[in-house]
């Protein structure tokens, strides 16, 4: 008795491997190791953790809006929005266009802006003094940037918010990557969020 041979499956027709967010991260790591900073996304646990700093959405100015810096795949996007902050209010500034394109998919709601989030002053053009600022929470890796360059991006995010107003940065290091004293600012520091690989801590900069 002939065995009936055996049939391919069409190539459009196989399954597609679904990619996690790790590996685009890995592989964004790989390909720009000294502006991606870390090798996985931030856990949901730092992630809330950076949210709570955002002041309560229900005081929110109209048309406010919190900009996001080095958002990612959107971990700490997704614990904004949980916190209550409006998705249409969340600016979000990324490097990588394989992230923003991911970005725009998850959070159409969203304004995503393929940036250089260093460059803030030159990235918001659009809106930058029309509509208030309530927080800035950034994920950037500060620490491969030189110390004019951190002082820069935080001082220049404080000019453009109301004094008191937060600064939220992550860090997996024992030293300040700005000195507050530097930029004019007060510094807050979180306890370490050891849920999170490494385990970080977040910082909270404000003007005075």
């Amino acid at each position: 008795m002939l065995e009936h041979p055996q049939r391919r499956t069409p190539e459009a027709a196989r399954p597609r491997i679904k990619v996690s967010d790790e590996a685009r991260f890995f592989r964004g790591w790989l390909q720009r190791p000294l502006i991606m900073g870390a090798v996985s996304p931030s856990s949901r646990a730092l992630g809330r953790a950076m949210a709570s700093y955002v002041p309560d959405p229900a005081s929110f100015a109209p048309n406010a809006k919190v900009l996001e810096l080095g958002p990612g795949t959107g971990v700490v996007t997704q614990t904004l929005i949980d916190r209550g902050v409006p998705e249409h209010s969340l600016v979000l500034v990324e490097y990588s266009r394989e992230f923003c394109q991911l970005l725009r998919k998850r959070f159409p709601a969203a304004e995503v802006i393929q940036g250089d989030a260093y460059a803030i002053g030159a990235a918001l053009p659009a809106w930058i003094g029309v509509s208030p600022l309530e927080a800035v929470v950034s994920s950037l890796p500060l620490f491969t940037r030189p110390d004019e360059m951190r002082e820069a991006v935080i001082g220049r995010s404080l000019e453009r918010m109301r004094r008191g107003s937060p600064f939220i940065q992550f860090s997996y290091a024992l030293t300040q990557p700005v000195k507050a004293k530097r930029i004019g600012a007060t510094l807050e520091l979180s306890p370490w969020i050891k849920r999170n690989l490494p385990p970080a801590r977040v910082l909270v900069y404000r003007a005075v």
